[in-house]
C-alpha cells in the first residue's frame, strides 16, 4: 500500500503500539490483520522489516472508533500482533495500551477536551467491559508533561488514572470460571481467574523456581516453559477459553512472597516472559490474593482496609492495584499509569 496509512505510535504503560482510527484500516478482519502483520514485520524475530521491536511489548495494536453505545465516548480494539508467527489476536485486552487510548482519542477529535481534566469513557470491545480514564488537558490539549512515574518506564508523565468496571469474567464468563479458588491440574495447585485479564496463578516454588530470577533466567529454562505450556494449554478448556494453542491467553502468573509489597510475580505472555506485569494481569493477581483458597492467597499480604492498595511486585518494579470491596468481592478496581506520544503521521506496509 504505497499511499499509507495514517498512525500514531505511543507508549501506554510500560507497552508500546501503533494507534489507528478504525476508518484507515480495512473493515474486513483477514485483510486488516494482513496489513498490520506487515506493518509491524512479522513474522521475524527482530520485526526488522517493520515498526515492531521485536518484543510481544512492543507489537500491540489499538483501534478506535467513535462509540454509539450510551454513556461511551469511544470503542477500543486491541490486538496482538505476534513476532515470530503470522498471527494477530484479539483475545484480551491490553491495559497498558488503554492508557493511550484517551489521548489519542482527543488528539484525533473524537472527544472535546475540557480545561483542566478531560475524562474519556471507554469500551473494550475484546471484552465487553468499559472504563474511565483521565487525561491532563491544562490548555484544553493533551499534555504528556507531569511528575507522575510507573515501574518499568524511566522518567515522569503526566498521571492518567484508569478505572476499570465490571471486568469479573470479562473472558471466562466466571471470576473463577471452574468456581473453585484452587484446582489441580497436571499434579499443580492452579488458580485460574479473570478479573478483566484470564491468568492461571501458580506458585513458584512449585514450579521449582524462587520466583526472583529475571526474564532472561527463566526464558532460558526450557523445562519450566515446557512445563507451563502444559499446564497452560489443558487450563484453556477448563476456563471456557477451547483451545488456546494459538492464542495469547490465559497468561501463566508464578506467584512468591514479596519484598515489601502485596506479592511477587513472574508472568509469561504466554511465552515470553513479561518485563514487567499486565495491567490487567496485574488486576487479576491481587483479586487471587484477596480470593481465601487461591494460590497466592497464603503468601500475599493482604492489608485490611477498603479501599485497599495492593503493590505487584514484578522483574522491573511495583504496579499498585487500589481494590475497592464489598465484604469479600471486589467492586472495582482502579490503577495508575502514563503515556507518550512518539510519532504521528504515515506508516507504510511492505510489498508482500
Amino acid at each position: 500500500m504505497s499511499e499509507g496509512i495514517r498512525a500514531m505510535w505511543m507508549r501506554g504503560g510500560t507497552s508500546k503500539g501503533g494507534y489507528f482510527l478504525a476508518s484507515d484500516l480495512p473493515k474486513d478482519p483477514a485483510a486488516r490483520d494482513a496489513l498490520l502483520l506487515s506493518l509491524m514485520g512479522s513474522p521475524d524475530a527482530r520485526q526488522i522489516d517493520g515498526m515492531g521491536g521485536g518484543d510481544p511489548l512492543t507489537s500491540k495494536v489499538a483501534i478506535i472508533s467513535p462509540s454509539k453505545r450510551e454513556g461511551i465516548d469511544v470503542d477500543y480494539l486491541f490486538l496482538q500482533v505476534f513476532v515470530d508467527r503470522p498471527l494477530v489476536s484479539d483475545a484480551q485486552n491490553c491495559g497498558n495500551l488503554l492508557a493511550g487510548v484517551g489521548p489519542f482519542a482527543i488528539e484525533r477529535s473524537l472527544v472535546s477536551a475540557q480545561i483542566g481534566e478531560t475524562p474519556v469513557t471507554i469500551f473494550m470491545e475484546n471484552t465487553g467491559q468499559s472504563a474511565v480514564v483521565k487525561i491532563q488537558t491544562p490548555e484544553g490539549v493533551v499534555t504528556y508533561k507531569g511528575d507522575a512515574q510507573i515501574d518499568g518506564v524511566p522518567g515522569r508523565a503526566a498521571p492518567i488514572p484508569i478505572a476499570f468496571k465490571d471486568t469479573a469474567g470479562s473472558s471466562c464468563g466466571a471470576l473463577l470460571p471452574t468456581e473453585n479458588a484452587m484446582d489441580v491440574v497436571n499434579g499443580i495447585d492452579v488458580t485460574m481467574i479473570d478479573n478483566g485479564m484470564p491468568c492461571v496463578v501458580l506458585r513458584a516454588a512449585d514450579m521449582g523456581i524462587t520466583g526472583l530470577e529475571s526474564p532472561t533466567e527463566l526464558e532460558a529454562n526450557s523445562a519450566l516453559r515446557a512445563k507451563l505450556e502444559v499446564i497452560r494449554l489443558a487450563c484453556g478448556p477448563l476456563m471456557n477459553l477451547g483451545d488456546v494453542t494459538d492464542k495469547t491467553v490465559p497468561k501463566m502468573t508464578m506467584v512468591s512472597a514479596a519484598k515489601d509489597g502485596a506479592i511477587a510475580t513472574r508472568t509469561f505472555i504466554p511465552h515470553s516472559c513479561h518485563k514487567a506485569i499486565g495491567v490487567l494481569g496485574a488486576v487479576s493477581v491481587a483479586t487471587a490474593c484477596l480470593t481465601k483458597g487461591s494460590t497466592a492467597y497464603g503468601l500475599a499480604n493482604r492489608g485490611s482496609s477498603s479501599p485497599r492498595s495492593l503493590k505487584i511486585e514484578h522483574p522491573t518494579g511495583q504496579m499498585t492495584v487500589v481494590a475497592t470491596l464489598d465484604g469479600p468481592t471486589i467492586t472495582s478496581a482502579a490503577i495508575l499509569r502514563t503515556a507518550r506520544k512518539l510519532m504521528d503521521g504515515i506508516v507504510f506496509a511492505g510489498d508482500t
